[in-house]
Formats: C-alpha cells, sequence, structure tokens
C-alpha cells in the first residue's frame, strides 16, 4: 500500500513538472512575441503622402483640362541597429513603380554609406521630396532634364531623377560643411548600366550661417541613349555620349520669406544646355504662403531654344504636411507660341 501511494505521489509530482515546463515555454514565447511586435513598432516607421491635381493648359491652343492623381507614394524605413537601416517607397500611381530602395551604414557623423536605389545628389531641387516642394510642378525645367526627373530628355528618359549605386555622405566641421560623393550606374531608375562606364556625381555645401547654405553639385559621365532628341539630333538609341552636369545655388531663410536658386549646365554630346531658377516662399499668414518663382532653360544653346517660365500661387496649410496650392504659369518659348497653365492641388500626408 505505501509502495503503491508512493508510484501515485511520483507520477503527479512529474505531471506537474512537465505542466510548468510546458508553462514556462509558452510563457517565454509569449513574451519573445510581445518583445518582437515591440521592437518592430520602434524600428519601423510607415510613411506615405498622395496629392490630387486639377490642370488647365492651352499649349499650342489645345485648351486640355483634367483632373489626375499625380502620386501616391507609401515609405518603409527600418531600423536594423542604431547605426544600420534601410528603407522602401513605392510609388502607386499611374503604372505603378519602385522609387527607392537602399541600405545604409553610420560609422561617424562625417561618414555614412548608402548602397541601392535613391535620388541622385544632383542640384539643390532634386534631393528635396515632392511633397516638400513648393511648386505644384515640382522642380524647374533645368532640373527636369538634366537630372532626368521627368522625359523632357529623351535621351536619358523619365527616371523620376534616381539611380542605382553607392554614396558616402556626411557633415564636417560641426555641419559647416555637408558633401556627398556617388558612384552610380547612370542610366536610371530600375535599370542596369548601358554601357562599363560609371558616373561621379557630387555635392558640397556649406553652412556659414543658419539663414544661408550656398554650394554646388556635379555629374560626370557617360549616357547610353535610350532615345533620339530633336535637341541632340547626332546621338541615336544605344550610342554611348558624354554627359556633365554642374550647378551651383544658394538657399536662403528669412522671417517671413525662404528663397531659393541655382544656376545649372549640362553638356550631351556636343550640345550645351543652361538655366536657372528663383523660387520664393512667402509666409503671409500662419498657414498661408505666397509663392513666386522664375524659371529659365534653354536646352541648346546655339539654337537658343529656350523657354522662361513665371510662376505665382497661394498655398493653405490647412492641417501639419497636408495643403491646398492654387498657382498660374506663364510661359513663354522662344521658338513656339506663349501658353497659360492653372493648377490646383491638395495633398494629404501621414
Amino acid at each position: 500500500m505505501f509502495l503503491h501511494d508512493c508510484y501515485i505521489m511520483k507520477k503527479r509530482l512529474i505531471s506537474w513538472l512537465l505542466f510548468l515546463v510546458a508553462a514556462s515555454h509558452v510563457a517565454a514565447q509569449e513574451a519573445t512575441v510581445n518583445d518582437w511586435v515591440n521592437t518592430l513598432k520602434d524600428r519601423l516607421t510607415v510613411e506615405g503622402y498622395a496629392q490630387m491635381a486639377y490642370t488647365y493648359d492651352d499649349t499650342e491652343g489645345a485648351k486640355a483640362n483634367t483632373f489626375e492623381v499625380k502620386r501616391a507614394i507609401l515609405m518603409l524605413r527600418g531600423k536594423i541597429t542604431d547605426r544600420w537601416s534601410c528603407y522602401f517607397s513605392y510609388n502607386f500611381a499611374n503604372t505603378g513603380k519602385i522609387l527607392e530602395v537602399y541600405t545604409e551604414y553610420k560609422f561617424l557623423p562625417e561618414l555614412s554609406v548608402r548602397l541601392g536605389e535613391f535620388k541622385t545628389m544632383f542640384t539643390f531641387e532634386n534631393p528635396i521630396s515632392p511633397c516638400n516642394m513648393e511648386l505644384i510642378n515640382v522642380y524647374s525645367q533645368a532640373t527636369n532634364y538634366l537630372a532626368g526627373y521627368d522625359s523632357s530628355d529623351p535621351l536619358y528618359g523619365s527616371n523620376a531623377g534616381r539611380d542605382i549605386g553607392l554614396m558616402i555622405y556626411g557633415d564636417l566641421f560641426g555641419k559647416l560643411f555637408n558633401y556627398k560623393l556617388a558612384v552610380m550606374n547612370g542610366q536610371g531608375i530600375n535599370k542596369k548600366d548601358g554601357n562599363n562606364q560609371k558616373d561621379i556625381v557630387g555635392t558640397l555645401i556649406a553652412n556659414p550661417a543658419k539663414w544661408l547654405a550656398i554650394g554646388g553639385t556635379f555629374v560626370k559621365g557617360t549616357g547610353c541613349a535610350v532615345g533620339t532628341s530633336a535637341v541632340n539630333p547626332d546621338i541615336a538609341v544605344g550610342d554611348n555620349y558624354e554627359r556633365n552636369r554642374w550647378s551651383a545655388g544658394a538657399m536662403l531663410k528669412f522671417r517671413p520669406v525662404d528663397i531659393r536658386t541655382e544656376y545649372l549646365h549640362g553638356k550631351d554630346g556636343k550640345v550645351r544646355s543652361d538655366g536657372y531658377y528663383a523660387v520664393a516662399s512667402i509666409h503671409v499668414l500662419p498657414r498661408v504662403d505666397v509663392i513666386a518663382a522664375v524659371d529659365y532653360f534653354n536646352r541648346n544653346k546655339a539654337r537658343k531654344d529656350w523657354q522662361a517660365n513665371y510662376v505665382g500661387g497661394l498655398q493653405w496649410w490647412f492641417y501639419p504636411k497636408c495643403r491646398l496650392q492654387v498657382q498660374y504659369t506663364y510661359r513663354d518659348p522662344h521658338l513656339r507660341e506663349a501658353s497659360n497653365l492653372l493648377q490646383a492641388q491638395v495633398q494629404v500626408r501621414f
């Protein structure tokens, strides 16, 4: 009888021990899952914005008008460690495409390394997100053409101002200077290199005062033409050609006026182009800005194929990062008839 009781007690003890082990294992798994979820919330940032617009355009008497979704962009940033991160952005508007995907590591304030697809650091404008730009058309004619943001340069194509490569960047002397230096394909967004040459892209900006930033950017490379251009008829599809650019400009921030201005120069084969712009944002009320801009670009200096744009408008920040914009543009091309452009745009961002 005694031995039987001991046997039953032993079985119960083993059962309780197994239960405690299983319970502790489940609790440990739940704690691990909770830790992982909390860590993910701390390390993953999700942002996005959309821009919906109305446009009236009477170029060459066409008198076209349309509503459109210009951009619907989702941005994800993952913090792998305190120094190592990754970034991804996608535009759902129109045909939909990956805009940026890269990883970067911060060794020092003076040195970070980025690898992947990202904005080409040419001009003051191109690295700035459209959701922070003053103009509904976003960038100047020269930036659109020379940085390959739109399809205005058929030789380079429409690349959203982006390319694939490796970049180092950082701040020097207590942020007195900021530099960026990259080796890139030179072929554009979501594309392999079309030749064996790489583009060298550089930026150096000085910040001598809180209200002033001055500096320059450059691109030195060899392009591989993806189309033909009436501006540059000597270059055929698939041809390699010299493609160099440089710019110099300044950004001034006063109260209540912000000004950005820049001169840009390009050389594609034997054809030279240049342009300049000046954009002013005047804060007339706590949430209302007056926007004014002058934008000049000469696609072919020998042919004097230039156009000047004059822009005026208002923007109302009705919620943080959300705004309503209304702008009028008078376009004055040298070789064609002048035209008018009226635009309105709503931006929502989270």
